[in-house]
């Protein structure tokens, strides 16, 4: 057994350790401020990825920045132009100006910016990660008692999060040239598929022509009151993204979304069970609750295999955990785009989220703002569509049209202000289902011809749409699978032989 020391013992044998230095690297800066004081080209060559904010010596970070002023001006960025908009003292042995002529005198060539660059960058990173890590360590020594330790947990994780983000480290105002690049790859895309779709298509035809698919950093609300359907129609559009999902290698290892999605679905009502269940009847077209009993026969089985074989090979990744806050959910998809990559996040549905502050949870208005407010943050955080499923007040039942409306979102006005996109799903059949007259009665004969007009048909009404028209758009419905398709409309069947 180990003889116990004392804690004098033990420093005596541990003498204290000298301090350590923050990753940097001066020569690098240096020679990258040189490179560019003696040919311009050489900031080109790292503009994109650098930041004044990535230097370690202050000075520099100063020189960096004036430099990149005077060249995106047009002008020559050279130690005599340079000095002008620079403090004249430095140091009591070197000024300014002699500090400049001493960094374009001993440059040497622009070839290794680009290296230099990077290596300023990954100590930049590292330092960040310092950062972090203390700052983690100081919120866990102070154990606040406002702060429980997930709510740490998740706060480190976005910090994480945004600084593994290629090219957004340190990103605050981009300029309009940038927006301009990436405003025509998106026009660039819709033109690629047949000129049609801008972003990830839902595998319904009309819906995709209304929306241009879903787009990137959208929050897009689906609503209806309950038996309408909502959590079968965003079902059916989690699979047909995840189906289609087809991704392209690039060159550090990562994968290209090209067609379809990954999907990320948050079922706070139902278990993954549940869920699996429901798509696996849509899929296969059996009735999930003839899957439940066991009320199938060889066929159906096998069917039933073969979708399921199908489905597992997609990547669709469901998270059942029930009373997630808002900033729980948001954690979680950072680290599933993180770790397995994430084209679309669904979250059926709103009214079950919590809000994060104790402040905002007192007053359910208020935490359903921080909800939308959070949500939509995380659609432009993430630059993927956000589809969160809601409820509709009773108000609607109490009116003869029942039509669903904007004023009818519940609970909160931030949902219909937020939202980028609003889309109310809407089936006649089933409140006409409900007003079925006596038998044998000119009223029945009139009701079976609506009927007939309603039935298997599905309306989803565009309410809002910021960068689109609005609109109603026809689906066909399926009760007995619960699954939304396409409508074989008329003008789309082949000419009848008379």
């Amino acid at each position: 057994m180990a003889q116990e020391r004392s804690p004098a013992e033990i420093l005596q044998l541990h003498p204290e350790k000298p301090p350590r230095v923050v990753p940097h690297n001066i020569e690098a800066e240096q020679a990258l401020l040189g490179a560019i004081l003696v040919n311009n080209e050489a900031f080109y060559r790292v503009s994109d990825f650098l930041d004044p904010g990535h230097f370690y010596e202050p000075i520099h970070r100063d020189v960096y920045e004036v430099c990149g002023k005077i060249i995106r001006a047009g002008k020559a960025a050279t130690p005599i132009t340079v000095k002008t908009y620079l403090p004249e003292g430095l140091m009591p042995e070197m000024t300014m100006p002699q500090y400049l002529a001493r960094l374009a005198a001993e440059a040497t060539t622009i070839i290794n910016a680009a290296d230099y660059g990077n290596v300023i960058l990954e100590h930049a990173i590292r330092r960040s990660l310092i950062t972090i890590g203390q700052e983690m360590s100081e919120m866990a020594f102070s154990a606040d008692l406002d702060l429980a330790p997930e709510k740490q947990i998740e706060e480190a994780e976005k910090s994480l999060f945004e600084l593994a983000r290629k090219g957004q480290f340190g990103q605050g105002f981009q300029p309009f040239s940038q927006a301009l690049t990436l405003a025509i790859e998106m026009a660039g895309e819709a033109h690629r598929r047949d000129g049609s779709l801008s972003g990830v298509s839902t595998g319904l035809t009309d819906l995709d022509y209304k929306m241009g698919g879903l787009q990137k950093s959208d929050l897009i609300i689906l609503a209806g009151r309950p038996a309408m359907g909502k959590t079968s129609l965003v079902t059916n559009i989690a699979f047909n993204i995840a189906k289609a999902y087809r991704g392209a290698p690039l060159p550090d290892g990562q994968m290209k979304t090209e067609e379809g999605g990954m999907v990320g679905f948050f079922s706070l009502e139902m278990s993954s069970e549940q869920l699996a269940t429901r798509i696996l009847a849509e899929q296969a077209q059996i009735s999930s609750s003839d899957i439940r009993r066991g009320n199938i026969h060889e066929d159906q089985f096998m069917r039933l295999v073969d979708t399921s074989n199908e489905m597992s090979r997609m990547p669709l990744y469901i998270d059942d955990t029930g009373g997630l806050s808002v900033s729980q959910v948001a954690a979680r998809a950072r680290r599933l785009k993180r770790q397995k990559g994430l084209d679309v996040i669904i979250i059926d549905y709103l009214q079950l989220l919590t809000g994060s502050s104790k402040k905002a949870s007192e007053n359910r208005v208020q935490e359903l703002t921080e909800i939308t407010t959070t949500l939509k943050a995380l659609a432009k955080e993430l630059n993927v569509p956000v589809i969160a499923l809601s409820q509709l007040s009773r108000q609607v039942e109490a009116r003869e049209d029942k039509h669903p409306q904007l004023a009818d979102l519940r609970e909160s006005g931030s949902i219909e202000q937020d939202a980028d996109v609003v889309l109310f799903v809407y089936r006649e059949e089933y409140y006409l289902k409900n007003k079925e007259p006596k038998e044998g009665t000119p009223e029945h004969l009139s009701w079976q011809s609506e009927m007939e007009k309603v039935h298997g048909k599905a309306e989803v009404i565009i309410a809002k749409q910021r960068h689109g028209p609005t609109g109603t758009v026809q689906l066909a419905f399926e009760a007995s699978f619960t699954r939304f398709s396409n409508l074989a409309r008329a003008d789309y069947l082949p000419e009848r032989m008379e």
